[in-house]
């Protein structure tokens, strides 16, 4: 799920936090999730510096910041700052969410977490629309949304997914100091997203029902 992948292990997710139940209450809050992608994607930063990112009040940043400290999310960077200043930075690169025993345990902070994360998916994707007509043409090429539909089975949808999972693991993951990078190379968001539109059942069913008629009714007609 999200950039967190379920068993056997997401191969980006290098460095990752395995929810649990702690990380994930403390984690089904938007502006958590938020705070925790700034910080792996800008590196170490303040309250104030995230406050004013997400528009939010530096008290409101430092109360979630220690929720996080709490669930081990982030700790104190005391490399940086000063006696009036706390910077602080995030554990780990990623979140794995793939505990599917846990989610069926916690369904309120499931739900809570991943409708955070998918309004952030949107929130990035409409930033980026916005912007598409003042970026250099070379992205505005590069740039793509595409919609696939495809049938499959829940086995099928898994091999595509770890399919897609080593297509991406080929390339050049990001990282605040952008180390190792070509002096042309951005951080570009590849969402993958496998959602299964469960409207098949309710049309098998409708034919199992179809098929039933008696023998020489037509269908939708009256057998008595």
């Amino acid at each position: 799920m999200t950039d967190h992948g379920d068993t056997p292990r997401n191969p980006l997710a290098e460095d990752a936090v395995v929810l649990d139940a702690k990380g994930l209450r403390a984690l089904a809050h938007p502006v958590r999730v938020q705070v925790i992608g700034l910080l792996r994607k800008h590196g170490p930063s303040t309250a104030t510096r995230l406050a004013e990112l997400l528009d939010i009040n530096s008290g409101a940043a430092s109360y979630h910041l220690r929720r996080l400290a709490a669930a081990g999310f982030v700790e104190e960077d005391t490399t940086r700052g000063n006696a009036r200043e706390r910077w602080w930075r995030a554990v780990h690169r990623s979140t794995q969410f793939d505990d599917m025993e846990l989610a069926e345990r916690e369904p309120e902070a499931t739900l809570a977490y991943l409708q955070s994360v998918a309004a952030i998916y949107a929130m990035r994707t409409q930033r980026t629309i916005n912007e598409l007509q003042t970026m250099p043409r070379d992205w505005r090429a590069a740039a793509d949304m595409s919609d696939m539909p495809l049938r499959l089975t829940p086995q099928e949808a898994t091999t595509l997914r770890e399919e897609l999972w080593a297509v991406i693991a080929g390339y050049r993951r990001d990282s605040p100091d952008a180390a190792g990078a070509p002096a042309d190379a951005e951080r570009v968001g590849v969402i993958v997203q496998i959602l299964p539109e469960l409207d098949a059942p309710s049309n098998r069913e409708d034919t199992a029902q179809e098929d039933t008629a008696p023998e020489g009714v037509a269908r939708g007609d009256d057998p008595r």
